[in-house]
This record gives structure tokens, C-alpha cells and sequence, in this order.
């Protein structure tokens, strides 16, 4: 029985380090094991094996089930890993740039329906085997599997080989430190799939991104479309407090939806409410919206959606109007503990630096936010010491596997950063937002703030392609070509179509006193 005042999931789910003290203390007790053992089938020889089974946690992650197979009669085995807790709300993707050797060393926890992928080289590695391992090793096991059958390919398809041979050498560099400047992401719809980050990452290195499900991952996640969930699950009872009775306006009974935002138009602070799908688990869920206008800025729209089924809750702000010509950098000087208390406006697209902290908050990991200065470092406390740091008895636990250097680095950067929240330490944030969608609260409006500087900058390339920007056509739309002449080409060979299909008459009216027109003459005939 779990002893009280502590979860199950923390009396089964120990760090490596006690798992292994309590292994050696059981040897010598000869009490119960800490590794469970199960007879199972052998799917190579169909007799029997054995498979043991090891709870533990990974520390700057969650809970993990290691699981090793061994047949003694033709010696296979299998080892993999599958993680224990549930599926997240929202799918994840972490993304590490890896420009040192130091880099290599990163653990790297892939789950069965993560995808993995060195951006570099173009390599997918699908959905498969759950594994546990570092960069290096997942390197090193890629290089393993593709060198399998190599001669055999070099004999019946040379140029399948010739490409792979291409591909082994690259990653045999990267194994060996040679080119140490490539990307790597795990990019998993279930949430439970991870890269080590490190206290030193500087801005644009380590990035993490949530998102929404498709509908597709749900049902390949096993939890359905909406309407397989609303004819055939059961009634899920969920904790009083995750109920949504307390909103306004009151969410809908169950397979009641309510869509008043089509009634008028859109009034500031009023709630609307329109039909929505939830991302946990597909059943019809109700989300709520209001548009405020926010003094000296524009106006945004806050949305919030509270599941009735599953629990899930989520809000988020969104900004309208156009697209500007530039994006805009905001940089604000938090002097005392009244400058804490503006109201602050990061949208999904801005970045958020402060180099005093030595903190870095890459595009979309906070997702859309309009909070107050101390709300927001507040919010980026708990979320990465949540993920840093196990969540034990001991407020810094960072598990066996945290080096004492780590340890320490994060410990001092959680000090500065609550320093600076309680107002005794000075600071700067600086926003950067190509799509000059965020804001600070200035204290002189209209008149300027002199801890408030504003500039406009050009987006760089990257930005416009990470923003789309690049494929948005406001003119000649209905042009279904491109603009690099290839619209006239289309026309002049539609024209030559025409005329191929025409009469014979008609195609002798082409002909010239010496001969055919040439096809330079038929393209510029087919010209308007």
C-alpha cells in the first residue's frame, strides 16, 4: 500500500539511483526484488523466455518502463522502453542544434510514436521501437541498421547503395566529431518523448514546441475520432475542480452546442461561444470568447476551452489585423517591483530574452500569453523546474544521473530567476515579435516610457519562411502559376494543344511557303 501523504505513482516510480540501492539491499535481505520478472513467449523460437520489467523515472522528464527480453534456448533478446504515464494533453517537439562534442552526449528518450529526425541529412526514422538512449547512440544505431544488406544492395541495386554509402559516411562524421553542426528533433503526438537541455543552451540552440493534435494522431494514438468516443465511451469522472460550471457563460449540457457568434458582430467584452472538438479526447466541447481592446495597441480575442469529459483545459490569446510591413523589438528595463506589475502581451510568434537571467524563451514554447511581468516569469519558473527537477520531497532532485555541475547551475539560475521575481534583482526582457503582435504596458501612455524602448526591424528570410509569409500572394492569386514566367509558358503550350487537336485544315493554315513553322515561330504564334 502507497504510504500516505504520497502518490503511487511516486512509490512505484523511483529514480535509478535508489532503485539500484534498494536492488543491493535486496540481495542481501533477500526481500523482494526490485526487477519483476515474467515468463513470456519468444516470438523467434516460440518457447519460453523471460522478460523483466524496471520502474523508474528519468530525471527532467517522467516515468518510464524498461523492459528487456531474453530466451535461453536461441538466445534472442530485445530490449526497449515504454513511457508509463499518460498521454499528454498536447503532442511535443523538441529541437537541438548540435554544435559540440559535449552536444553527443544529450539523452534522448524516443517513445513508439515519436518521429526522429536529423534535419541535415534528410533523415525521417518512423514511429517504431521505443528507445533510451543518447545522441550518439541513436546515431550509431541508425549507422547499424542501414549497413545491414549493404552487399547486397551494391550488387542488385548499385544506385540505392551509392545513396546510402553517402548517407553512412555523414553519419559515421558526425559519431566521430568531425561534423559537429547538424540538428536533431523528436517530434511525438502522445508528448512523452524528450532531448536533455542543458543550463548553458544559449538563444535558439534548444527549442521546445506543444501542439494541438490532428485528428489523425488522436485516432492513431488510440483515442478515436469525436464520434466513435460520443456513440461508444463511457462517462469519465473527472476531479471537481477541472469541471467547467463556474465559466460564463455556463458550458452547454452533454451533446448541447452552443454557437452564438454568428448572432451580431463581435462586441468587446462580451463572451461568444462556438463548437469546438476537444484535442484529449475528440468528444464536443464548448470553447468561450472575448475580444478586448488593449489602451495604445490593438485589439486581441481571448479563448478558452474547458473539456466537460476529459478534464483538458487550455487559453490562449490571439491577436488580429493585418500582417505589418516589419516586425517590432520591445525592450523593457524592470527597475523596481512596480515594473512587475505591467501587463505584458507575448504572442505565439515573439521570443523572450533576458540576458541578466541568462534566460531564453524560444517562438511558440509558451504559446500565446497576456499576463503580468511577474506572471509571465512566474509561469516560466514552474514549467521548467517541473521539468527539470523531479518532483520529489527535496526541491532540487534531480535524480542520479544530474552531475553535481548541472545541479548546480540550475540551482543558481532558479535563485536568480526567483530573485528577480520577488523585485530584488534589476533586469531587462526584450521581445522580439516579427509579426509586432505583443506588447508592454507603459506607465506615462501616451507620452513615452523611458524604461520602454520600441523599434521596428526587417524580418529576416528565415522568419518569413518560418511564418509563411513567403507563399501569401495578394496579387494575380487567381493566376494558379508562379511569377517567374512560367504562366506564359502554360499559355503557349495550352495554345499548341489546341492546335494539334484541331482539323486537318486547320493545320495545314500553319504552314509556310518553305515549310512548318519552327517551333520559336509556334510559341510566339501562340502568344496573346
Amino acid at each position: 500500500m502507497a504510504t500516505p501523504g504520497k502518490s503511487l505513482a511516486r512509490d512505484l516510480f523511483e529514480d535509478m539511483g535508489r532503485k539500484v540501492a534498494e536492488a543491493s539491499q535486496d540481495v542481501e535481505d533477500n526481500e523482494q526484488k526490485v526487477v519483476d520478472e515474467i515468463e513470456s513467449l519468444c516470438m523467434n523460437c516460440h518457447e519460453d523466455g523471460t522478460t523483466r520489467l524496471l520502474l523508474t523515472k528519468i530525471p527532467f522528464f517522467r516515468e518510464i518502463v524498461i523492459m528487456s527480453f531474453d530466451c535461453p534456448h536461441c538466445n534472442f533478446r530485445n530490449s526497449e522502453i515504454q513511457p508509463a504515464g499518460e498521454i499528454q494533453p498536447r503532442g511535443a517537439k523538441y529541437t537541438l542544434k548540435v554544435d559540440s562534442k559535449e552536444d553527443l552526449n544529450r539523452q534522448i528518450v524516443k517513445s513508439d510514436t515519436c518521429i526522429l529526425r536529423i534535419e541535415d541529412i534528410d533523415l525521417e526514422i518512423p514511429p517504431g521501437r521505443g528507445q533510451l538512449s543518447n545522441v550518439e547512440g541513436i546515431l550509431s544505431m541508425v549507422q547499424q541498421d542501414l549497413a545491414q544488406k549493404q552487399p547486397e544492395r551494391k550488387e542488385l541495386v548499385p544506385e540505392v547503395w551509392r545513396k546510402i554509402d553517402d548517407l553512412l559516411r555523414a553519419l559515421g562524421r558526425m559519431i566521430q566529431g568531425e561534423n559537429i553542426d547538424f540538428s536533431i528533433s523528436v517530434d511525438d503526438p502522445a508528448g512523452n518523448s524528450w532531448i536533455e537541455p542543458s543550463p548553458d543552451d544559449r538563444a535558439g540552440k534548444y527549442a521546445r514546441h506543444d501542439y494541438a493534435r490532428t485528428a489523425a494522431q488522436n485516432e492513431a494514438l488510440g483515442l478515436g475520432s469525436g464520434e466513435e468516443q460520443t456513440n461508444g465511451a463511457p462517462d469519465t469522472e473527472i476531479r471537481p475542480e477541472y469541471h467547467a460550471s463556474e465559466m460564463y457563460p455556463h458550458m452547454p449540457p452533454s451533446g448541447q452546442m452552443v454557437n452564438n457568434v454568428d448572432e451580431e458582430d463581435i462586441v468587446e467584452n462580451q463572451v461568444y461561444s462556438f463548437p469546438a472538438s476537444c484535442p484529449g479526447c475528440m468528444k464536443s466541447c464548448t470553447t468561450n470568447m472575448k475580444m478586448v481592446n488593449i489602451p495604445h495597441f490593438k485589439q486581441v480575442v481571448l479563448m478558452s476551452t474547458v473539456c466537460e469529459h476529459c478534464g483538458y483545459r487550455s487559453n490562449e490569446v490571439k491577436t488580429g489585423g493585418e500582417v505589418p510591413d516589419m516586425g517590432r523589438r520591445i525592450t523593457l528595463s524592470v527597475q523596481n517591483k512596480e515594473d512587475l506589475s505591467r501587463d505584458i502581451l507575448k504572442s505565439e510568434s515573439c521570443a523572450m530574452t533576458c540576458p541578466e537571467l541568462n534566460l531564453s524563451v524560444e517562438p511558440g514554447t509558451l504559446g500565446g500569453r497576456f499576463t503580468t511581468v511577474e506572471g509571465l516569469l512566474t509561469q516560466v519558473r514552474d514549467d521548467l523546474r517541473s521539468s527539470i527537477f523531479d518532483t520529489d520531497d527535496n526541491e532540487f532532485s534531480g535524480g542520479d544521473s544530474m552531475d553535481a555541475t548541472s545541479k548546480s547551475k540550475w540551482e543558481a539560475f532558479f535563485s536568480n530567476l526567483s530573485a528577480a521575481i520577488n523585485g530584488d534583482v534589476k533586469f531587462t526582457i526584450l521581445l522580439e515579435d516579427p509579426l509586432a503582435s505583443s506588447y508592454v504596458q507603459s506607465y506615462t501612455a501616451p507620452e513615452p516610457d523611458a524604461q520602454i524602448t520600441v523599434e521596428d526591424y526587417q524580418r529576416t528570410d528565415q522568419e518569413k519562411e518560418d511564418l509563411g509569409l513567403n507563399d501569401i500572394k495578394t496579387e494575380g492569386y487567381e493566376n494558379p502559376a508562379g511569377e517567374d514566367g512560367t504562366a506564359e509558358e502554360g499559355q503557349v503550350k495550352e495554345h499548341q494543344r489546341r492546335n494539334v487537336e484541331t482539323s486537318d485544315t486547320a493545320q495545314d493554315t500553319l504552314a509556310t511557303e518553305t515549310g512548318t513553322l519552327s517551333l520559336e515561330e509556334k510559341e510566339s504564334h501562340g502568344r496573346p
